[in-house]
């Protein structure tokens, strides 16, 4: 039976930045993944330079032979409304990136060993440890498998999601830009269209030559038909290319909320979207994998090898120092009379001092937040 000393259930961003902290080390750590990489994954995917800086990822070295676009600006509106306002910045707020290569690129600088195209089919107890696919002993398991985490069902028995939790569902495509749009300047700059009911939006980001497009709710029942509500209106701007029959796909996962899934247990933590944090107003989950497979990987290596509930009990308090406590009411919209709502949300994100400070700094770029790296050092 092959042997390890963590294995890491899933190879995106959380799962290969836990490995890579882990390595740096010297923990023998192994990723196991169904998929085989570079995998076909979609996303609106883009990176913030706090993101950057937690991974000490070198921009020039990434950027060769990889997709990664500056973004120094941002178009936010309301879906089918007529005002669009722009907002730029005089430095790069954010990168958009496609995730097949940045988590193929983030997988191999990892430098951990790998087991992939292989499904985790079975998870049991054996003594202090952990024997999987009854082919691979752990003496530590991590779930980074995003919401279906064979990982997080096993701990979260019998319900692997908790009952009303926010669930995000979200359906997007990414495809080759074969033709310029009318409006090709502005087409260099995300856009961000809000619902008017305030429970979602939809995005369509420019990465090189392709396009990715999309839409994300927090109402799974809403979502064919204000899915084809956006595509109807995004197909009337001048500034998306057309959009043909691309594969649009669906997934789904969590954001960070006080009903959460328990994301730890002795021997085994849970991260990224596994775990539920994504964040509750952006629905981004690309920064806080990032983060909490590198606050995984420290409370590993502080445990010395004793991987008992005591031992890693301190991540808990980690992702709550990083991420809150979850208490944040992402249904506040439900509160507000629908017609409320219509009214508010053109004329919210009509000021520029709301579509910059709040939905933009605030919400998507959390630009005031320091990088993990920088914040970790100034809490000594």
């Amino acid at each position: 039976m092959n042997t390890c000393e963590v294995l890491i259930v899933g190879g995106g961003p959380g799962g290969s930045s836990c490995a890579w902290k882990l390595r740096q080390a010297g923990v023998d750590a192994v990723v196991m993944d169904a998929a085989v990489f570079p995998r076909d994954k979609v996303c609106a995917g883009w990176i913030t330079p706090q993101a950057v800086s937690a991974l000490q990822l070198d921009i020039a070295e990434y950027r060769d032979g990889r997709t990664l676009q500056d973004v120094t600006g941002f178009r936010t509106g309301v879906i089918g409304g007529h005002l669009t306002r722009t907002t730029t910045y005089n430095r790069v707020v954010s990168y958009a990136v496609r995730l097949c290569e940045f988590d193929h690129y983030l997988l191999e600088r990892s430098r951990a060993r790998l087991i992939l195209g292989s499904p985790v089919t079975t998870i049991r107890r054996e003594g202090a440890g952990w024997v999987v696919n009854e082919a691979l002993r752990a003496s530590m398991l991590i779930g980074a498998g995003g919401h279906f985490c064979p990982v997080a069902r096993w701990l979260n028995q019998p319900a692997a999601t908790p009952r009303d939790a926010p669930l995000v569902v979200a359906q997007e495509a990414e495809f080759l830009a074969d033709s310029t749009p009318a409006d090709a300047e502005a087409a260099e700059i995300p856009a961000l269209y809000f619902y008017r009911d305030l429970k979602g939006y939809g995005w369509c980001v420019r990465k090189g030559q392709y396009v990715n497009v999309g839409v994300g709710r927090l109402d799974p029942r809403a979502l064919p038909a204000v899915f084809a509500r956006f595509l109807d209106f995004l197909r009337g701007t001048s500034s998306c290319p057309p959009l043909g029959n691309p594969r649009w796909r669906g997934h789904a996962y969590l954001v960070r909320h006080a009903r959460q899934r328990r994301v730890l247990d002795g021997g085994v933590l849970l991260l990224g979207d596994a775990a539920g944090l994504a964040y509750p107003q952006s629905g981004e989950g690309i920064r806080p994998a990032i983060e909490s497979g590198l606050l995984a990987a420290s409370t590993i290596i502080d445990a010395k090898g004793h991987y008992d509930r005591d031992s890693l009990e301190p991540y808990a308090a980690r992702l709550t120092d990083r991420f809150g406590d979850g208490s944040t009411e992402v249904e506040w919209p439900s509160l507000v009379p629908a017609r409320v709502r219509s009214a508010l949300a053109p004329l919210m994100l009509s000021l520029p001092f709301v579509a910059r400070r709040i939905v933009l700094d605030r919400w998507f770029l959390r630009a005031s937040e320091l990088p993990l790296d920088l914040a970790l050092r100034r809490a000594g």
